[in-house]
């Protein structure tokens, strides 16, 4: 928070170009609004460093007050820096968000993240805290802050937008659903046969060391040749470039998380619970089924999770062949020297990403404690069973003298 409170005071606020070729002239705090506004809009910052200096349980909920207060202010100081910098009569100036407004959000965020933490919230009161300021952010668009430079890059790309997006996340659910398909099943073979797990291992290791614009590139000459042997192929859209050897690579950085956490999830079942089941009559397939895979989910879902996570990152640089997807933004903006269409790509890839980890991390939390005592209680004999084993065992009481 003092690194923010920095930030504010002394890195620029925002910037303000006339147009979208120009480079914009940045502003700090001070030269938005003046000396005194910048002070009062910085006192929530202040006041969240002092009572930090000593924290404790009572002050965590003023602390999350003030870290709310900040990051709702965040947007109305961007609407005032609009009406008051940017020209009405110049209808391609805009307003772009400077260093200082991003560094001081993101710090913002991990301090919300820190309290959401400690005050062990709920998942639902975590979300609101979350959606509040973008809900304000919505409200002062229409209000004076549809000049933000983000914002106008968005509405002259919307259909193309919501088109990158839906492609991004079809790609990203493909290689997920192939890795889990192909990774379970190269972990069940391993299991199956132990020498082969050194070598298995070892192959997706070095494909993790191959760089992904060197992966895609090894992939177009035998997909082209493919295609122009094959016309199933062909017809399938199988080519050099485009989703195919985009799938490909994805799916290939995708498999160690998978091959691992499963092989780690399986292999760290209690051995005690595998006997009780065992004991219980259970088949070979039944233990597996019903006991050792139910409590091999968690540390399977966190491998879904890292996967998850890796391929909508990735998916971004299968941009560079034609695949498609936000990352088309994020190059189009180096090329163009345009930030914020840059952002425009980058910002939803991070938003998904988060969202995607948090949703999964909450699945695997809530499976955890609830699945253990399951199985246990599955495979715990009756009562009644155990007491009529023991009668069944109990030796017949021998006569005594003079019976």
């Amino acid at each position: 928070m003092g690194l923010a409170l920095i930030a504010w005071w002394w890195l620029p606020s925002v910037g303000v170009a006339p147009n979208r070729i120009v480079s914009g002239t940045p502003f700090t705090a001070s030269q938005v609004a003046g000396w005194p506004m910048a002070m009062l809009a910085g006192l929530p910052l202040l006041l969240t460093v002092w009572g930090a200096m000593r924290m404790d349980h009572q002050r965590l909920a003023w602390l999350l007050g003030l870290v709310v207060l900040c990051l709702v202010g965040w947007p109305l100081w961007l609407l005032l820096a609009a009406v008051q910098l940017v020209d009405p009569q110049l209808p391609q100036a805009r307003l772009a968000i400077g260093s200082g407004m991003w560094l001081a959000l993101f710090l913002l965020l991990l301090a919300l993240i820190e309290l959401r933490t400690r005050m062990q919230l709920s998942a639902w009161r975590s979300w609101a805290l979350f959606l509040l300021p973008v809900l304000v952010l919505a409200a002062c668009i229409p209000a004076g802050l549809d000049r933000l430079a983000l914002w106008q890059e968005f509405v002259g790309r919307r259909q193309d937008f919501f088109t990158a997006i839906g492609v991004h996340l079809l790609l990203v659910i493909a290689t997920v659903a192939l890795s889990l398909i192909v990774g379970v099943a190269t972990a069940l073979m391993v299991r199956r046969v132990p020498q082969l797990q050194r070598a298995v291992i070892a192959t997706l290791n070095f494909l993790q060391t191959i760089p992904s614009l060197a992966l895609f590139g090894l992939l177009l000459g035998p997909l082209a040749w493919l295609s122009n042997r094959y016309d199933w192929l062909d017809a399938l859209g199988v080519s050099g470039i485009g989703w195919a050897p985009a799938l490909l690579a994805l799916v290939a950085y995708s498999l160690l998380p998978i091959v691992r956490n499963t092989l780690v999830a399986l292999d760290g079942v209690d051995e005690g619970v595998i006997e009780s089941a065992r004991g219980m009559g259970m088949s070979r397939r039944q233990v597996f089924l019903q006991v050792r895979l139910p409590l091999a989910v968690p540390v399977i879902l966190e491998g879904i999770r890292i996967t998850t996570v890796q391929a909508i990152g990735l998916t971004a640089v299968a941009a560079l062949i034609g695949a498609g997807g936000l990352g088309r933004f994020v190059f189009q903006g180096l090329g163009q020297a345009a930030m914020d269409l840059v952002l425009l790509g980058a910002l939803p890839i991070v938003i998904m990403a988060v969202a995607a980890d948090a949703l999964l991390a909450g699945v695997t939390r809530k499976l955890q404690p609830e699945l253990q005592p399951e199985i246990q209680t599955e495979i715990q004999p009756q009562p009644e069973l155990k007491t009529q084993s023991q009668t069944q065992l109990k030796p017949e009481r021998q006569p005594e003298s003079g019976e």
